[in-house]
This record gives structure tokens, C-alpha cells and sequence, in this order.
């Protein structure tokens, strides 16, 4: 008899868990609710704290169109934005990765490309190389052995191409990590590095501060044609979430508030629906540099 009722018992106790499980499990909130918010990942291409209030803006704009609830936050590198997507669970669901750094995610399956913003009435963009305007520097073969600041180890025009392009001119150089691409502008004004990286033309975010800086920041060589950023999913986010985001993006950006906002964030002056095979071009250019996006993780 005690032992039917150990059973009992012991059958009963299994039942409550599962029932208990089940009900932590209906009860989760839904994704887009104040209680389980979009989370949404940028990088840090200019000063942070514009990034950062350029994204709430946008966050902002979204839930007025959508009553969707979107947390935004500015990762400090590229690599961090790519672990936060590719985490189980996601710790980001929609990320603005740089081309190089969204290839990466891409090839690890967690993140899919869907919108590519505008910048100047194009969806590709130049990374250029910049020297003090005081030295000797004149093409990429006197860079040998300089300090060179990068904005990111992942950044496409910040360091990758710029990497190839060295390596094409059989230079090598000392790298320090300045951490956006005003920051590498910077470096180079304040002579900290002789040499520097960027898109084209970064030199424009500092010029409030340092209204000379095109004069004392010379170009020396820009790079070919590189696809845009944009807005990436993970994989596991639903089609419905990501038409009814994407629908709102492109309602706010043909909006004079909604521009300012995704101006201040990234310098977009657009988006449009492009997916992952319009990086398919840049991909066989690394293919043809020698450049495995596995290899520089």
C-alpha cells in the first residue's frame, strides 16, 4: 500500500512539473512586447553616443508605426554584434553589421540580410587611406612599417580592404585599434598614427571640432566599390516580423523625422530591399584577395 502511494505520489509531482513547464512556456510574452522587446545590435561607425541616440530614434519610430517594442544598444566592436546574433537564444535579433562583418554572420547561418541603406543615392560606398598632410606619405608602397589606425579588425572599409590593398602593395604595418571610423581620423589629426582608415569621407564627422581637418588629413588612395550596410535578422525570426519591420523602416526613412534619425544613427539617406545575394559580388572579390571571412574571426 505504501508503495502504490509512493507512486501516486511520484506520478502526481511529475504531472505538476510538466504542467508547470507548460505554463512557464504559454506565459512567455511575445517578441515585440514591453516585456520581451526586439533587441536590436549597431557597431560603432562614429561616435557612440550619436549612434546610440540615432538608434533610439529610430526604436521610437517603429513602435509609433508598429506598437512594436524595439531596446536598442551599441556594441563597442563588430565581433560582439556577431556573438549576440549567433547566441541560442539570440541575444540581438536584428543587427546593422558592416559588409564584411555581415558575410561573417552569414556564414555561420545566423543572420539574413533584407534591407540595404542609401547613402548619397547609392548602395555601395569607397573605404579610402589617409596620411598626415605634414608627411612624406604619398602612395600605399611609403606606408611600410607606419602606425596605422583601423576602426574595426572587421571592418570592411575601416581595415579589410584596406588590408588587401596594403598586402597588394607589399606594405605592412603596425595596427592600433581606434574603435569607429572618426576615431582612426582622429589618430591620424592628432598624429597618434601615421597612417589611417575609413569610409569615405569619415574626415566630415570631426570636422565640427576640427574645422581643418580636410586640409590636415590627406587621402592618399580610395578603394573599390563596397556594398552598403543595412538591416540583418537572425535566421530563426519570423517572416511576418521581418515584412512588417521591413515595411515600417521604409515608411520611416520617406519621413522627414524618420531620415533625421536613421542620418544621426548611420548617415543613412535611404533603405531598400536587397537580400544576401547582392553581397555575392564583394564575396568573390575576398574569394579572388585570398580573403576566407572564417579565418579572420
Amino acid at each position: 500500500m505504501r508503495k502504490n502511494r509512493l507512486y501516486l505520489f511520484a506520478v502526481v509531482g511529475i504531472l505538476l512539473i510538466g504542467a508547470l513547464a507548460l505554463g512557464a512556456c504559454a506565459s512567455e510574452p511575445e517578441l515585440g512586447t514591453e516585456e520581451n522587446p526586439i533587441i536590436w545590435a549597431f557597431v560603432p561607425s562614429g561616435e557612440t553616443e550619436r549612434v546610440s541616440a540615432g538608434a533610439e530614434a529610430v526604436a521610437d519610430l517603429i513602435f509609433e508605426e508598429t506598437g512594436l517594442y524595439v531596446d536598442t544598444f551599441v556594441a563597442t566592436e563588430y565581433a560582439g554584434v556577431i556573438e549576440a546574433m549567433c547566441s541560442d537564444p539570440p541575444k540581438a535579433h536584428v543587427g546593422s553589421l558592416a559588409t564584411f562583418a555581415y558575410i561573417l554572420a552569414a556564414d555561420q547561418g545566423c543572420a539574413e540580410a533584407e534591407l540595404i541603406s542609401v547613402r548619397f543615392g547609392s548602395p555601395n560606398y569607397n573605404g579610402q587611406i589617409f596620411v598626415h598632410a605634414d608627411s612624406a606619405y604619398e602612395t600605399l608602397a611609403d606606408l611600410d612599417g607606419v602606425t596605422f589606425c583601423r576602426a574595426d579588425a572587421l571592418s570592411t572599409s575601416g581595415w579589410i580592404i584596406p588590408s588587401i590593398d596594403l598586402k597588394a602593395a607589399g606594405v605592412e604595418v603596425v595596427t592600433v585599434d581606434a574603435g569607429s571610423h572618426d576615431a582612426s581620423v582622429a589618430g591620424v589629426y592628432n598624429g597618434d598614427c601615421e597612417a589611417g582608415s575609413s569610409y569615405v569621407d569619415a574626415r566630415g564627422t570631426i570636422e565640427e571640432e576640427h574645422p581643418d581637418v580636410m586640409d590636415v588629413v590627406k587621402v592618399i588612395h580610395q578603394s573599390v566599390a563596397i556594398p552598403n550596410d543595412g538591416v540583418q535578422y537572425t535566421s530563426a525570426m519570423s517572416r511576418e516580423m521581418r515584412d512588417t519591420l521591413n515595411a515600417a523602416l521604409l515608411a520611416i526613412a520617406e519621413t522627414e523625422e524618420g531620415q533625421a534619425a536613421l542620418d544621426e544613427a548611420y548617415s543613412w539617406t535611404a533603405l531598400t530591399l536587397l537580400g544576401d545575394a547582392f553581397y555575392d559580388p564583394f564575396r568573390q572579390l575576398l574569394d579572388a584577395a585570398g580573403v576566407n571571412a572564417a579565418d579572420l574571426q
